[in-house]
């Protein structure tokens, strides 16, 4: 794949500095100042490809190497939508150090080890592109989501300091509307969404018709953001329909499921011609929870609401009496595929925090011997009475 960069010289990116369309601000100039006088120059990170980057500076985009950056922590790579300092000239230039990450969007590795995967950094919008071509997956949009409200701490575990300050704004994109040209049937689906993710919007558009696209352009014209989701959910063409060419390469999705190829391999940060920054990501095939639990927090705010009145503050929402997540789940205002999601990613979540958090999993040893103690009580309450 081949693609190129927009010149900083077109008219549709002018600005009264080279960087500034790329998200370049005060607060970033202040951080590298210290770099300034080391005689280093600024960029922003727009592809990272074996080891090598394409950094954007003041004077064009440039291939540096990464050399002097290798960290321990696999959090500390270089990562498309990083701001780093790199020398001013010779060949190769190097990157010696990355500027702080205001927020990052971090899953977990599919290794058993307890490592994160940094996808992007310094985005103010996360895109959850959802494909209408196949059966809404309500529980893997509720694990992007916790993903996304999750990931300004993201950028507080990469021990930046910064976690609080920006928070990027997560919205669900349903992709390919013009495959449900129903209207009813198109807002019940927005509306399936929107009942799991209260407070995000969620805007269905047609790379196709253009349906939705110019409101999407316009939410995401001002700073950086990023398209995730599977294979074959239409992020590449979104992208390309955003950018106005094909810049990214597409291939069609398979008919009999819906899954596409991966056809991009490498995280792109691209300007929009409405201005604002975009960074086009591969599929990807699993989304494990990275420390996310104020994220699933709030994607399942009403449950966290429920748990509070519940009769003991440790409730495991099982078989306890006084309830009130239970009470909802019996009552009917609380569905059980939500509750079923919710268990599953606290305990996911959980088991990642556990790997590198001893009190955590001193937590878990307990809860899992009191569960055992009270299945053997139980169990034996359950032999006197047929005796």
């Amino acid at each position: 794949m081949s693609f190129s960069f927009p010149s900083l010289s077109s008219p549709a990116v002018s600005s009264s500095h080279p960087l500034t369309p790329y998200g370049w601000d005060e607060d970033w100039a202040a951080a590298f100042s210290p770099y300034a006088r080391q005689g280093l120059v600024p960029g922003r990170v727009v592809r990272v490809d074996r080891g090598q980057c394409d950094v954007i500076t003041a004077d064009g985009t440039v291939r540096a190497d990464t050399a002097f950056v290798v960290p321990r922590d696999p959090m500390r790579i270089v990562c498309t939508g990083d701001w780093v300092a790199l020398d001013a000239d010779g060949d190769p230039r190097f990157v010696r150090t990355l500027l702080p990450r205001r927020t990052a969007f971090v899953r977990s590795t599919s290794s058993q080890r307890s490592e994160g995967q940094v996808l992007a950094t310094n985005i103010d919008h996360i895109a959850i592109c959802v494909s209408l071509a196949v059966e809404l997956d309500l529980g893997r949009v509720e694990r992007f989501l916790a993903l996304a409200l999750s990931s300004s701490e993201g950028a507080a575990l990469l021990g930046d300091g910064s976690g609080g300050e920006h928070r990027p704004q997560p919205i669900v994109v349903l992709t390919k509307a013009d495959l449900v040209p129903d209207a009813v049937t198109l807002s019940h689906l927005v509306q399936d969404i929107e009942a799991i993710a209260p407070g995000v919007q969620v805007l269905p558009v047609s790379s196709t018709t253009g349906e939705g696209v110019d409101v999407f352009g316009a939410v995401v014209s001002g700073g950086t953001s990023v398209l995730l989701g599977v294979s074959g959910a239409g992020k590449s063409t979104l992208a390309n329909t955003l950018l106005g060419q094909d810049v990214m390469d597409v291939r069609a999705a398979r008919d009999v499921d819906g899954k596409g190829r991966h056809t991009t391999t490498t995280r792109n940060l691209l300007l929009l011609p409405q201005g604002g920054a975009l960074i086009d990501t591969p599929g990807l095939r699993g989304v494990g929870l990275f420390d996310a639990e104020t994220g699933v927090g709030e994607v399942f705010s009403e449950i966290e609401e429920l748990a509070e009145e519940c009769r003991f503050h440790d409730c495991a929402h099982e078989a306890e009496p006084g309830c009130a997540v239970l009470g909802a789940l019996a009552d009917g205002t609380l569905p059980e595929r939500r509750l079923e999601s919710y268990r599953k990613l606290i305990r996911e979540n959980q088991r990642i925090v556990a790997k590198t958090d001893a009190r955590v999993r001193a937590e878990i040893l307990r809860d899992w011997k009191r569960k055992g103690a009270e299945g053997r009580a139980a169990m034996q309450a359950k032999r006197g009475r047929v005796r």
